[in-house]
């Protein structure tokens, strides 16, 4: 079973012991966790210690260690160096690939971002929705016209209310868009490394500081699904990134969604668009393994359900 681990009370102590994650307090264990069933370990609290070989450990089972800072915002990432048997084969292919290629594989992003946004917006009844739908149809190779900041321009007014602005150093709901896209990184980054790609290396995003941008470029279509989180949740009137946020955080990597005809956890999807992504780099053909963007019905059942499993 793939678990989201969030450590976030101070003076933890993290360690290795039989194929267990042993987290303890003054000396005493206070919980364990079999590290087969670690998909991400993510890391608040200050004065967080841990083992070597626990990370050692993490890292060859391909679990992410990821770092946030007091906005719930990564400022870390600790990834393996071995992924999959192809991966020097698949990283020169991935730094060979064409400019040309990798616009078009931003335009395939990008448009699936919009449409899932607009999705979002449908299943909530909002009927500037179609707006979204057709600059979706406008994106052109390497969307030049920065169609992806129009549609989020209009986006958030229209999902979060006219007062809304996204400032990722703001509590509320901003930090629980912080945290919930924090989570869904860290699953596309271990996909990413397990598709024998190497995460430093965008398609889109180029900052050279940016360790993680492949995960960057490839998280777009995913985000949608923390909005729609983060919108049920405060519409229950939960407003800080507390203990029961995180648990219905982690659970959303367990979210149905479909992919050419069959269902696939969010956790799947993003493995899917990873060895996709692989394979356009091999043939040099722009063709992308994403989901459909959910019906009005799911957008519905996602709060619910992550609500139910943590229940």
């Amino acid at each position: 079973m793939d678990r989201i681990v969030d450590i976030a009370t101070d003076g933890r102590h993290l360690a290795l012991f039989r194929g267990f994650m042993v987290v303890k307090a003054e000396g005493e264990e206070v919980g364990r966790i079999a590290l087969d069933d670690i998909h991400a370990l993510i890391v608040h609290a200050h004065g967080t210690t841990w083992s070597a070989n626990l990370v050692a450990a993490l890292a060859e089972r391909g679990a992410p260690i990821v770092f946030c800072g007091n906005n719930h915002s990564p400022v870390a990432v600790t990834l393996p160096l071995d992924g999959h048997h192809a991966q020097g084969a698949r990283i020169q292919a991935q730094w060979n690939a064409s400019r040309p290629l990798a616009k078009q594989l931003w335009r395939l992003i990008v448009i699936a971002k919009i449409r899932n946004q607009a999705a979002l917006l449908e299943a909530r009844g909002v009927r500037e929705a179609e707006a979204l739908h057709f600059m979706s149809r406008r994106v052109r190779s390497g969307d030049p016209d920065n169609i992806e900041a129009q549609a989020a321009k209009r986006y958030w007014p229209l999902l979060m209310g006219t007062d809304f602005r996204r400032d990722r150093d703001q509590e509320g709901a901003n930090a629980l868009l912080n945290y919930g896209y924090a989570v869904m990184r860290a699953s596309v980054a271990r996909a990413v490394v397990a598709a024998g790609l190497h995460p430093t290396i965008g398609i889109h995003h180029a900052n050279r500081g940016n360790a993680f941008a492949l995960a960057d470029d490839l998280v777009e279509p995913f985000r949608p699904l923390v909005d729609a989180l983060v919108v049920g949740m405060t519409g229950e009137g939960i407003a800080t990134v507390d203990t029961e946020a995180k648990r219905r955080f982690a659970r959303l990597i367990a979210f149905d969604l479909r992919i050419g005809g069959e269902a696939s956890p969010v956790s799947v999807a993003a493995v899917k668009l990873t060895q996709s992504l692989a394979h356009s780099f091999e043939t040099g053909a722009p063709a992308l393994a994403l989901f459909d963007p959910p019906s009005p019905i799911e957008w519905g059942a996602l709060p619910r359900s992550t609500l139910a499993e943590a229940a």
